[in-house]
């Protein structure tokens, strides 16, 4: 297997983090710069589905390694030394494909609600976000458009600023990833690091390989 990144070495169907100090997680207050991350569909545990996140030094940053059969209604996002950031949990009593995003692992007062979009007079709309747990559709932080299947997707804000975008990872030596390695990049000025990884999950639960 070849490698996606040079700073993670991995053996056989199991992934191994180098041994080295772990990373800096790249937050907003980091940088100004855009940021470009690798994003793998692959859990660093072995017989466990998820996504494992590289920056573009190729340092891991964020990684997915809950995301198992049976539990798919909550989704932990952590860091590279594993570290809860996030917690993803399916909307409960709602209608349509509902989800909450928490602080860390707690389960109270979610900084984000996303929904999948079901208007089918607006079908460039993938999903939206709305602050907490509102049900104001007036209140759209995020808005995400294109098609995650060709893994070609946009996140405009309230003031259609591109603030995020999925994109194919280009061919490298004549071999072509598939989607399962894309990339994220991302305008720290305008979105958190952690919330935009957040939606690629989410975009993944609605449309993706997960969706079943």
């Amino acid at each position: 297997m070849r490698k996606v990144y040079p700073n993670a070495s991995f053996t056989g169907s199991d992934a191994v983090i180098s041994e080295r100090p772990p990373p800096k997680l790249l937050l907003a207050a980091d940088t100004r710069k855009e940021a470009v991350l690798t994003v793998w569909k692959k859990s660093l545990l072995f017989n466990c589905n998820g996504f494992t996140v590289f920056d573009g030094k190729g340092d891991l940053v964020f990684r997915v390694d809950n995301y198992m059969e049976g539990n798919r209604g909550e989704i932990l996002l952590m860091d590279a030394t594993g570290k809860p950031l996030l917690t993803i949990r399916r909307k409960k009593m709602s209608l349509g494909d509902n989800w909450l995003v928490y602080e860390g692992e707690t389960l109270v007062n979610p900084r984000l609600s996303v929904r999948k979009t079901v208007n089918i007079l607006n079908n460039k709309c993938l999903a939206y976000v709305i602050p907490g747990n509102s049900n104001n559709r007036n209140n759209i932080m995020y808005e995400i458009e294109g098609s995650y299947s060709q893994r070609c997707c946009s996140v405009f804000d309230d003031k259609r600023r591109l603030v995020a975008e999925i994109k194919r990872k280009e061919a490298v030596g004549g071999v072509a990833f598939g989607t399962d390695v894309f990339r994220l990049i991302v305008q720290p000025d305008y979105i958190r690091m952690d919330f935009a990884m957040a939606l690629v999950i989410l975009l993944d639960q609605m449309f993706g390989s997960s969706r079943r």
